[in-house]
């Protein structure tokens, strides 16, 4: 059985991306965002306070948990006589007559002087992994991987995903080793073209008057259940060893904002996705993987796009509450930043996606980068003194292009630019996939290695083996297909041809259309050198089947239209000239990391002195902003069962000495709008009823605690 478990304690032309496709909605509530006060009109607020009391110290919770610890002590005697059962009976057994083989697994007795239970820790190809669920199954790898885990030593990096990747306790090289990763989509942030199933099955009980097409609108319906359902069950620890077992070696996940807190009225399932992501991390660490931490939905929308969690408006750095969303998002960054710079997570989260797809052509760069800047910041600043310290900070290029960022950021510490190149959202075509193979290297190969060398290093965060936006729900619930002629949000489009007949028959395909996403898909990998699959699985639909399998990586394996090695796809597009790093000294930490001109740190001064509406711009003197009053929020770690002796599971904050400022709340006496208003609505007027000084009061240092249950009426 496992011995470990884990719980949680409390307009563009831009077509690069599979969410490019979302139309604006219906408009979105206008009503003042309060936040002690439940009325109809503008009224001074004030976050509510009274519910960070019931956050107790961790020395209280201990010294109430105490008659729980003896009884789970007595509990732990007994399993741990049953372990020692298990193992001479069964563990070692097995291993004494396959001690020859060389996918045997490393074990040792069950209980040791100092009373540890210790099974099976370690093993290759062929040997029995036991599942953090008590379940077993085969460790298949045939790339000379190894998966390592011991609940007496949890934080151990010793697993390596394949033999040619480095082992989590060695260092990966960027611009030199290969990130080849796949997104873990439709997870924690769920999606309807990803799980259709799930969105199907609530939307058949959900009151009248409900259309379930995002995160909001599910939980509206009454999806919660069928949420927590989803999160137990559509990744599991399996896939972890599977996606090692493809030759991959990076897992890009992305979390919202709501794995944090969520404000009364936002409508999300607070926290819940956290405790999952803490057991994402742990299987990482398991089979060898590392992670590219995606924040992915921002309060207000940072694209309005279904993945931000509702559909519809827009509203970080655009419109009435654009900077307060914003200086939320920037304090979420920073309680991530926190969390995974500690020694425990640091070298298996060595990624951080700042903000994913934000709409940067509507936002404008300038204020764009104004905000990257900030949220660099707080990952140094999280990462303490020093450069190479923390993770490598990725930021999403906004659709304006690659070439729109060159010299941005000059001599940042590890920065990394993120691109999410596709081919369906682009001009459609009837051509078959076997005339189309040679599209990405056409189109990304050289553009990529320009960027290497005039911003730095680049990472495809996402593509996928679509090269039509055909698929159940792709666009959206109930938004049609460019391809069939019923998608016009974005314009009018012909007629081509049926998508189930033409290209979702994926049951049927023959072996010239099978080897043509073969081919198509090295030749994407080749042209983007770094790059994460969108995405790892896709579900069934109700009617029982996969019906936007071009999505799937792992479909596309068992079927044979991906490579199972990865690396086939060198040369695929018969590049001469394919970036082969190293990357500048400062891009890997090395000399001049971190030292930003001064003139350019000046120039991208926050917050923005405007910010952009539907209807022109407004100074940001005249919107409502947030003041660091508050106390931050820190994110627990993993609970192991039994409890390891001496080992800490961190904090949650890295940089306790130096990271020191308070957390971002509405203050008293300001008006401030729900956080998806929408960019149409006037700024509140007046602004305060206090003068504008008190949005600056700055609070004595906080104290750390565990995230209250803060509420905002409406």
């Amino acid at each position: 059985m496992s011995l470990a478990s884990y719980s949680n304690e409390n307009g563009s032309t831009y077509a690069d991306s599979v969410y490019n496709l979302n139309p604006g909605g219906a408009g979105q509530p206008q009503a003042p965002y309060s936040d002690g006060y439940a009325e109809a009109s503008l009224q001074p607020v004030r976050r509510n306070t009274e519910k960070y009391e019931i956050y107790e110290s961790p020395k209280s919770r201990r010294r109430r948990r105490t008659p729980i610890l003896i009884g789970l002590a007595a509990f732990v005697i007994i399993v741990a006589g049953v372990g020692a059962a298990v193992y001479f009976l069964v563990i070692k057994k097995k291993t004494d007559s396959s001690s020859s083989s060389s996918s045997s697994s490393s074990s040792s007795s069950s209980n040791n002087s100092q009373g540890k239970v210790t099974i099976a820790v370690n093993g290759g190809d062929g040997s029995t992994v036991t599942a953090q669920d008590g379940s077993t199954f085969t460790y298949t790898n045939p790339f000379g991987g190894t998966w390592y885990w011991d609940v007496n030593d949890p934080f151990n990096n010793a697993a390596r995903a394949q033999s040619w990747s480095p082992a989590l306790n060695e260092t990966f090289n960027f611009g030199v080793d290969k990130i080849r990763g796949v997104n873990i989509g439709g997870w924690l942030v769920t999606e309807p073209f990803i799980t259709p199933a799930l969105y199907q099955t609530v939307q058949a009980s959900a009151p009248p008057g409900i259309t379930v097409i995002d995160e909001y609108t599910l939980l509206q319906a009454g999806g919660q259940s069928a949420l927590e359902d989803h999160y137990a069950t559509f990744i599991t620890e399996e896939d972890f060893m599977q996606i090692a077992a493809a030759g991959l070696n990076f897992v890009r996940i992305p979390l919202p904002y709501w794995a944090i807190e969520v404000l009364d009225g936002e409508g999300f399932l607070p926290r819940t996705c956290w405790t999952y992501f803490l057991k994402a991390v742990g299987w990482a660490r398991k089979y060898g993987l590392r992670i590219n931490l995606d924040l992915h939905s921002l309060p207000g929308s940072q694209n309005g796009w279904n993945h931000s969690g509702r559909l519809g408006n827009f509203n970080v750095l655009y419109g009435p509450m654009g900077i307060a969303n914003a200086q939320r998002a920037l304090d979420y960054v920073r309680i991530l930043a926190e969390f995974i710079s500690q020694e425990q997570y640091k070298d298996v989260i060595p990624i951080f996606g700042v903000t994913n797809e934000p709409q940067g052509n509507a936002i404008t760069q300038d204020i764009l980068s104004r905000y990257y800047l900030q949220a660099y910041n707080n990952v140094r600043l999280a990462s303490g003194v020093g450069a190479g310290n923390g993770p490598l900070v990725s930021f999403h290029d906004g659709f304006l292009g690659p070439g729109s960022w060159k010299g941005f950021l000059p001599n940042a510490d590890r920065a990394s630019l993120d691109m999410h190149p596709y081919l369906c959202f682009q001009q459609q075509s009837a051509d078959p996939i076997t005339a189309r193979t040679h599209q990405p290297c056409d189109q990304w190969g050289a553009l990529f290695n320009t960027t290497m060398a005039d911003f730095g290093f680049i990472v495809a965060g996402e593509f996928s083996n679509a090269v039509t936006d055909c698929g159940l729900y792709v666009n959206g619930v109930g938004l049609g297909t460019r391809y069939e002629g019923t998608f016009n949000e974005d314009g009018q489009h012909p007629v081509l041809g049926n998508c189930t007949t033409d290209w979702l028959d994926w049951e049927n395909w023959d072996a010239p259309t099978k080897q043509g996403y073969l081919t198509l898909a090295k030749s994407s990998m080749d042209a983007l050198q770094n790059w994460f699959f969108w995405t790892w699985k896709i579900g069934n639909s109700t009617a029982g089947r996969i019906e936007a399998p071009h999505w799937s990586y792992q479909l596309g394996l068992q079927h044979g239209w991906m490579p199972t090695d990865p690396r086939a796809a060198v040369g695929q597009c018969g590049n001469t000239s394919p970036f082969v790093g190293p990357l500048a000294s400062w891009q890997t930490g090395g000399a001049g990391a971190g030292n930003i001109p001064q003139t350019v740190v000046d120039a991208l001064a926050w917050p923005p002195p405007s910010i952009v509406f539907a209807s022109g711009t407004t100074p940001a003197s005249l919107l409502p902003t947030f003041a660091p009053a508050g106390t931050p929020i820190t994110m627990p770690g993993p609970t192991f069962t039994p409890a390891p002796k001496g080992v800490e599971v961190g904090s949650g904050w890295k940089n306790e000495a130096g990271d020191t400022v308070g957390m971002m709340q509405g203050v008293e006496g300001c008006y401030y709008f729900d956080p998806w208003v929408g960019s149409s609505q006037a700024p509140p007027s007046p602004l305060c009823t206090a003068p504008p000084a008190a949005r600056a009061v700055v609070a004595e240092e906080p104290r750390r605690t565990a995230p209250p249950s803060v509420t905002l009426v409406r």
